[in-house]
């Protein structure tokens, strides 16, 4: 459907440029055929004038000639002098112009004949006058031998002029026809362009109303997926969520029956020993030092069993509270790893869950400073805020490139999972060579 649609508009488009390269061409012959006969129509009248010209000098040298006969007056002569001079002039120049034309030529011919024939007339009659010869020019200029010239020059003006008048008519219809044509020309090139651009827009029109219903299936599925995506998140984070308090139930689970079954195993072992000791020869060498070290390796598996249960389920969080719990973990975590400890701790009141939470941060926090940064002092601090509780454990160890840092290194998933299920948020803050923070952020209003 698509690809029909854009072959359409293609089309369309074709056509329409199409049509605007035959108007432009339609519009460039007419002008072109249109000044070609205008030309030769201003060509045909400056002819026209022409002869017309000529049959004004014509008259003006018979006039001149006339009245010098009839007065002997020499200023009569200059008229017909230069009326003489000025014809033979026009007459090469018409020659010219009628040269293209053999019917127009055949005309000018025996126009040109008869004009020579009247001015030889003339100049007959001005060589008997000057020769005294009064009969012969009276004969010659008071017959009507100058009269039929003049008649016969008038007649060859008016064929020729005619002929020049039916060149101008063919000339005017054909730029009457080719106005006609190119109206009809541009209408019908219009039309198809109006046509050519009306299926285009209506193609546009309905690519539009296409890509509408697209955008909306789009946004409709992206919607759908959306929720998917909300669902399912929520499900994850609901079993996720499920799985710690699984996990932490596991661990108070195995905290107590570390408690009550190894506690009691090694609490009875070393009652035991307590009763051999009293029974044994210890003025033997070997024998009190076996007791000795049996006794040591009990108070170490039970101070384990107790850091394992503590561990597990810190009693000292339940017992007395997150600023004690913290405390106390700050203070056995630096005397293990042997590294300065600073706690800033301010009061603070929130659920037991978050309380959990926060520890277990800590906690997280503290096991991988001590595994990985190499840091020789760490600040941990909690402030209570108006609107938020801030977390920040800080270390001063060899840090590392955030950017590179994988989603699952040093615990930060657990941690960061457990921060956004109450509503927080972890940010990581690491530099090489300049140690490591992190921080959490969480609203009291999920916090109490």
């Amino acid at each position: 459907m698509r690809w029909i649609n854009f072959r359409t508009i293609a089309i369309s488009l074709t056509l329409t440029i199409t049509a605007a390269i035959l108007m432009v061409s339609i519009n460039e012959t007419s002008y072109k055929r249109s000044t070609n006969a205008l030309e030769a129509m201003t060509e045909i009248q400056a002819t026209r004038s022409k002869i017309s010209w000529l049959m004004r000098l014509m008259l003006d040298a018979e006039t001149g000639l006339r009245g010098y006969l009839l007065t002997s007056e020499e200023r009569y002569l200059t008229p017909y002098n230069e009326a003489i001079s000025a014809i033979n002039q026009d007459m090469e120049a018409l020659r010219k112009v009628f040269v293209q034309d053999p019917q127009d030529l055949a005309l000018f011919t025996s126009l040109t004949r008869q004009i020579e024939r009247k001015m030889s007339e003339m100049e007959l009659s001005l060589q008997l006058y000057r020769q005294g010869n009064q009969e012969a020019w009276r004969f010659v200029m008071f017959t009507d031998l100058g009269m039929e010239n003049m008649d016969a020059i008038r007649h060859h003006t008016r064929d020729l002029i005619a002929s020049l008048d039916q060149r101008g008519d063919r000339n005017q219809r054909k730029i009457e026809h080719t106005l006609a044509l190119s109206r009809i020309g541009i209408a019908t090139v219009t039309a198809l362009g109006v046509l050519g651009f009306f299926m285009y827009l209506r193609q546009a029109h309905a690519l539009q109303r296409a890509s509408l219903r697209e955008q909306e299936i789009q946004r409709d599925e992206r919607n759908r997926l959306e929720a998917v995506v909300r669902e399912r998140t929520a499900t994850l984070t609901e079993l996720a969520n499920h799985l710690q308090q699984v996990r932490e139930d596991e661990r108070g689970h195995l905290a107590r029956e570390l408690h009550d079954e190894l506690g009691a195993l090694l609490t009875a072992a070393k009652l035991d020993v307590a009763r051999l000791k009293s029974k044994v020869d210890l003025t033997a060498p070997d024998a009190a030092e076996r007791i000795r070290h049996l006794i040591e390796t009990l108070n170490s598996g039970i101070a384990l069993k107790r850091r394992i249960i503590e561990d597990l389920r810190p009693s000292s969080l339940y017992n007395l509270g997150l600023i004690t719990a913290l405390e106390i973990l700050t203070r056995e975590f630096a005397e293990r790893s042997a590294l300065e400890v600073t706690a800033n701790l301010e009061p603070v009141t929130l659920s037991d869950s978050i309380q959990l939470t926060i520890y277990r941060i800590v906690q997280e926090s503290l096991t991988n400073i001590g595994k990985y940064a190499q840091a020789q002092h760490v600040i941990v601090s909690l402030h209570n805020y108006p609107t938020y509780v801030a977390v920040q454990i800080q270390d001063d160890g060899k840090g590392f490139e955030v950017t590179s840092m994988r989603p699952k290194s040093h615990g930060l998933a657990g941690m960061r999972h457990r921060v956004e299920a109450t509503g927080g948020r972890l940010s990581v803050a690491s530099e090489l060579g300049k140690g490591t923070t992190i921080s959490v952020v969480i609203p009291l209003n999920n916090a109490a």
